[in-house]
């Protein structure tokens, strides 16, 4: 079965807001990923194994894992920041929901954001499995190498304002 992530929907990753990313198959062939793209090229070598792992065997349970976001540059992190200074009011508020450029895990290519929603749900329950833990209570799609595979996950943070 092809397992593939590929990146779309935009022009360059500056411009891909949440760096999209598809997990589809067809047939019985090598799995593969199209690193092309810095979203998923700069991911760390290690969770983008775990994650195609996961991608397959949640793919033979019928979930379909998408990657609504990958590797961010430090320039799109801190957009997306700011935009969440404005909407939530303040620096401490927002961080609640969007790591600064120093602390997020994006950044580093230590982190990618699940989703649709059963896949979140399916990760949540099988990520262990594999390595990859939600980290935060109130980000259901947020998933990190956090454990070796077949390891217990450590505790959620309630929100990224406890990662500093």
């Amino acid at each position: 079965m092809l397992v593939a992530i590929s990146a779309v929907g935009c022009a360059t990753d500056e411009q891909a807001p949440e760096g999209l990313a598809h997990v589809r198959s067809s047939g019985d062939h090598d799995t593969r990923f199209d690193t092309d793209r810095p979203t998923i090229g700069h991911l760390d070598p290690d969770l983008l194994d775990a994650v195609r792992t996961a991608a397959r065997e949640a793919q033979d349970d019928g979930v379909r894992l998408v990657i609504t976001s990958g590797w961010r540059s430090r320039a799109h992190q801190q957009r997306l920041f700011d935009e969440a200074v404005r909407k939530y009011g303040s620096e401490e508020e927002a961080r609640r929901y969007v790591s600064t450029v120093d602390s997020s895990a994006h950044v580093t290519g230590d982190a990618v954001d699940i989703g649709p929603t059963d896949a979140d749900d399916w990760l949540s329950r099988h990520g262990g499995d594999y390595g990859l833990c939600q980290i935060f209570a109130n980000e259901i799609w947020h998933f990190e190498l956090a454990t070796t595979a077949g390891g217990r996950c450590p505790d959620m943070l309630p929100d990224s304002t406890y990662r500093r």
